[in-house]
């Protein structure tokens, strides 16, 4: 027995090929664990196939509904541009811009969702835990949601910004750090083109707040200055005319959205007298309104008479020569010999003794 065994492990012998016999266990044992478990592997593969479908078909169909419902806001804003409504609307640049950041980031949003859904279904298919992949997940975001803080404050700006229609393509507005028109309208930073031409880029994190100059309606107010010895009334008729001839007018009777009011006086001094002129107008078109109702103003004025006060004094003309004398010393006293003065400021003589006196 003893012997058997050492002969059996003995290293040298070498080793006997597979029988056929060996083969054909092999085989059947294959085919046993194959069929044992080819009912687990065609479940877990046509549940990942049938996530994967629902996903990519679902997917497809959020984004075309995103885009359809995007194209539709752009053929609304192209129908009504061009209209009296259009004017009163946002122009269609601006809109075109704005729906298609809103579309862009709805898709992105969508797909992201939807895909990483499908990945952890998948992943829960195979059963693996998913525990410790969340909360890696989850640190991983924290980390860089600090170290990327700002990146992500100048994105989430943007987004809520467009989404409320804060500002637009060719508005007017105040952002604090910065003013002038806005030209484009992102996600991180805005851009703005200055009164002198710069352009600014600000970032959307650090507007803390927004003034838009082109929204709703704007005022336009004039001051006019007359002598206080005018006649406030008839000062009144002519406004109220000026304002009722502009309205009238083209292309004014469309920038103007209201009559144009003569509010009163403003201040009454012993030398003028400022009598306030206001009109709502169309957003943006208030210093074109304030500039052609100071001009049919100052006509209007000077034709009925009434003086306008206002700047430097008038200057003379000419000017009075000047004296040549004005620089010189008046003549002395003293200059005079002969005069009593110079007479009495000059020495006494020394009386004269006569040489030719008796004894």
């Amino acid at each position: 027995m003893f012997l058997s065994v050492l002969s059996a492990a003995d290293p040298t012998e070498e080793p006997t090929a597979p029988s056929l016999q060996d083969a054909q266990e092999s085989a059947n044992n294959a085919a046993s664990w194959v069929e044992q478990n080819w009912s687990t592997w065609l479940s877990i593969g046509l549940r990942v196939l049938l996530i994967l479908v629902i996903a990519a078909v679902l997917r497809v169909v959020i984004r075309r509904t995103i885009t359809k419902f995007i194209d539709r806001m752009n053929r609304t804003a192209q129908a009504v541009d061009g209209t009296a409504l259009g004017g009163l609307l946002v122009n269609v640049e601006r809109r075109r811009q704005r729906s298609q950041a809103i579309g862009s980031v709805l898709r992105s949003v969508a797909s992201f969702t939807i895909m990483s859904t499908a990945a952890l279904m998948i992943l829960g298919t195979f059963e693996i835990n998913l525990a410790p992949l969340l909360a890696s997940a989850g640190v991983a975001g924290v980390a860089i949601g600090f170290g990327a803080r700002n990146l992500v404050t100048d994105f989430l700006s943007g987004v809520f910004m467009i989404l409320e229609d804060q500002y637009g393509v060719g508005d007017t507005v105040d952002a604090g750090v910065a003013s002038g028109e806005v030209i484009e309208v992102g996600l991180r930073v805005t851009k703005l083109r200055g009164d002198n031409g710069e352009i600014w880029y600000v970032r959307n994190g650090e507007v803390k707040r927004i003034g838009n100059l082109s929204q709703g309606w704007a005022t336009a107010g004039v001051d006019v200055t007359v002598h206080p010895s005018e006649d406030l009334d008839r000062v009144k008729a002519v406004l109220n005319q000026v304002g009722e001839d502009m309205s009238k007018a083209e292309p004014w009777n469309e920038r103007l959205w209201g009559p144009i009011e003569v509010l009163g006086l403003d201040s009454v001094l012993l030398d003028s007298m400022v009598v306030h002129v206001s009109a709502k107008t169309m957003p943006g078109k208030a210093l074109s309104v304030e500039r052609e109702l100071r001009w049919r103003i100052k006509h209007a004025l000077d034709g009925a008479g009434i003086r306008i006060v206002g700047g430097l004094p008038a200057q003379q003309d000419e000017e009075a020569a000047p004296d040549p004398t004005a620089g010189m010393a008046a003549p002395s006293a003293y200059s005079n010999s002969a005069s009593p003065q110079s007479q009495t400021a000059s020495p006494i003589a020394p009386p004269v003794v006569p040489t030719n006196v008796t004894k």
